[in-house]
């Protein structure tokens, strides 16, 4: 922490004082070391007498916590992950040694909604129908990640994703590949309802809804388009017929929706849902600062308050991205993405397939190939692209750029990358 408050310091003469301090808050809410997941952000050791590590009643002291947060030479190495997963399927495996088996796939950059920190005030160029992934062309190249680099999830994104017509055979198609166990599905919300009977048939197992605000007149701000009692109904019917898991996603922003955390506990106490407080993160055109972003430290403290009972659950797989808390009497769970103050890069897990048809091996970053144009100009064969893919994940840096440069990278919009 010195050495980084110090090289703020140094850059008094290329930043702005106004900028310096804004840095030196920032640090001070954030943990010691981003990069370890599982760690609770400094500022709990204090407030929390609940451990947020996962073994959670093992009787460790606080100083046993702490001694737990430092660097060790074993969390500088690659994460530990099978190593014959990785020979085998080593299309995916970077050289950080990072299976990538978790697919998402944007079906279009068209959506109903215009959310303010998802869609650039004055839109976008969307590409031509022509220039996207035919449903033929998305199965091949599932078939591919399935059977080349071991793909066992699928999760179709947008834009929004009912918006396109074949929506239901593109989940039929993908949920039929050898070797695919789960397909899932990012959507608003707003036209789902009368679709989830035939997508449920057809395979989808899984929904995350975003949802920003549960007051109509906020909804109508923050997305610039009337409809939060459609996507309610749409919760309540993907709960009705059985879909399996069934997430809330709430981009918190300060001065937006902030004010309405509490208000989205208690959904999740009230209906079997996880709903998923996401750090707001910069994009091309959303006009993203760090005064706007609501850390994880403060969105816990403002809900432990009131639900002192909130505690960690373990972590599935070391590729988890949320931190996922339970509380008691709830039918729901409450999870944080903290992409922002304590980033998951080391155990990811997942790569992008854009609408054009582009692959994107990090959120953040900027480099992407053509898939589409390797198959259509180049008439590739699935050799050619296999050497395609691997190379650009082999490429693929430790982690991301760090949130004071991220806000300053030239990046799609979140619209046009997918969610």
């Amino acid at each position: 922490r010195i050495l980084y408050l110090s090289f703020i310091i140094m850059q008094r003469g290329r930043r702005s004082p106004a900028t310096i301090l804004r840095q030196l808050l920032l640090v001070s809410r954030t943990p010691l070391f981003s990069n370890n997941k599982n760690c609770a952000p400094k500022k709990l050791y204090a407030a929390n007498p609940l451990p947020l590590f996962e073994d959670e009643n093992d009787g460790k002291t606080k100083t046993e916590w702490k001694k737990r947060r430092q660097t060790t030479a074993d969390e500088l190495k690659p994460p530990t992950t099978n190593t014959n997963t990785n020979q085998q399927f080593s299309m995916l495996t970077d050289t950080f040694n990072r299976h990538h088996d978790y697919l998402r796939i944007s079906l279009t950059e068209r959506c109903n909604l215009r959310c303010l920190y998802c869609m650039p005030e004055d839109g976008i160029d969307l590409a031509p129908k022509d220039d996207l992934l035919t449903t033929e062309e998305i199965e091949r190249l599932v078939k591919l990640f399935a059977k080349e680099g071991g793909v066992r999830k699928v999760r179709l994104t947008g834009g929004e994703p009912t918006v396109r017509k074949d929506l239901t055979d593109i989940v039929e198609r993908i949920s039929r590949i050898d070797g695919i166990e789960h397909v899932a599905m990012t959507t608003n919300g707003v036209a789902l309802k009368s679709k989830l009977d035939a997508l449920k048939r057809n395979g989808l197992k899984s929904i995350n809804v975003s949802l920003d605000s549960l007051v109509k007149a906020k909804f109508e701000f923050m997305t610039r388009r009337d409809g939060l009692e459609k996507v309610l109904k749409s919760i309540d019917e993907a709960i009705r017929i059985g879909i399996e898991t069934v997430k809330v996603n709430v981009v918190v922003v300060r001065g937006q929706n902030d004010d309405e955390l509490l208000d989205f506990v208690q959904f999740a106490k009230e209906k079997p849902v996880n709903v998923r407080f996401i750090e707001y993160m910069p994009f091309n055109g959303n006009k993203w600062e760090t005064r706007k972003m609501v850390t994880y430290a403060e969105m816990f403290d403002t809900i432990q308050k009131k639900y002192p009972s909130i505690a960690r659950i373990p972590d599935e797989t070391k590729s988890e991205v949320g931190k996922n808390f339970q509380i008691d009497d709830f039918q729901g769970t409450v999870s944080f993405v903290t992409s922002m103050t304590n980033h998951f890069c080391g155990g990811c897990n997942r790569l992008r397939i854009l609408a054009d048809g582009n692959l994107k091996v990090c959120l953040f970053g900027n480099a992407e190939v053509s898939l589409r144009d390797a198959m259509r100009v180049d008439n590739a064969s699935d050799d050619d692209l296999k050497a395609i893919v691997e190379g650009a994940v082999k490429r693929k840096k430790a982690k991301h750029a760090g949130m004071e440069n991220l806000a300053f990278m030239e990046n799609r919009s979140m619209i046009r990358i997918g969610g």
